[in-house]
């Protein structure tokens, strides 16, 4: 389905019935990374699976930013009257749900962040300089994006009132030092870094995530 937010027509489909979770991938994926995930979680919740903007199946806008990203979810929770749903973010779409938690904190009911950051020194050095040496040769505004953004705060973390589930894997892409300051500084939060696991591994076509948040959610 196409929905029309924020100046941007996103794509999403939605499976199965009960209390609402939305699920947001990251940088250059689509919804469909969460194919596992939303065969489980279906039975007994109401799945939203979006595609961000200049991603999938939905509108390639000039502009893109973290910022512009969560101002699209936050229309399209507003636009579709959808109650307090928990959020589910991965990578650059656990960037989003910062935001949208700081932003609206009381428009969800709980964040689920996988693999986020607050700015880019959050990643590890070898990823941001990577990032920086693709941004040169390509003038990829997704790398762009990467290298520029976010520039959340921790005073910014002080306004999210929701519960918090933070998480990261072990060889994670981002400082585990980093996710353990996220997870410090959001009052009702809890940090969970998975043993053996990548950036992706424990989430991408995996039963592994579903596993490790059903109790939170």
């Amino acid at each position: 389905m196409i929905i029309n937010v924020n100046n941007v027509k996103l794509y999403y489909e939605i499976y199965g019935q009960g209390k609402p979770i939305i699920l947001v991938h990251g940088n250059s994926e689509t919804h469909e990374i969460f194919d596992v995930l939303i065969e489980n979680l279906k039975e007994n919740y109401k799945v939203y699976a979006l595609d961000s903007r200049c991603h999938g199946k939905s509108q390639n806008t000039n502009k893109i930013s973290y910022d512009l990203m969560a101002e699209d979810m936050i229309e399209f929770i507003k636009k579709l009257n959808i109650s307090k749903p928990v959020f589910y973010g991965f990578s650059d779409g656990g960037i989003v749900g910062l935001l949208i938690a700081i932003k609206e904190p009381k428009l969800l009911s709980k964040i689920i962040i996988s693999g986020a950051n607050l700015n880019p020194k959050g990643m590890k050095k070898s990823m941001l300089l990577v990032s920086k040496i693709g941004y040169f040769f390509t003038k990829n505004k997704f790398l762009k994006m990467m290298i520029k953004e976010p520039n959340i705060t921790i005073e910014d973390l002080g306004k999210i009132e929701i519960p918090a589930y933070i998480l990261a894997g072990q060889k994670d892409v981002i400082k585990e030092e980093h996710t353990k300051l996220i997870a410090k500084n959001i009052k009702n939060s809890k940090l969970v870094i998975i043993p053996k696991e990548n950036h992706f591994s424990y989430i991408v076509h995996s039963e592994k995530i579903y596993q490790i948040i059903k109790d939170f959610i």
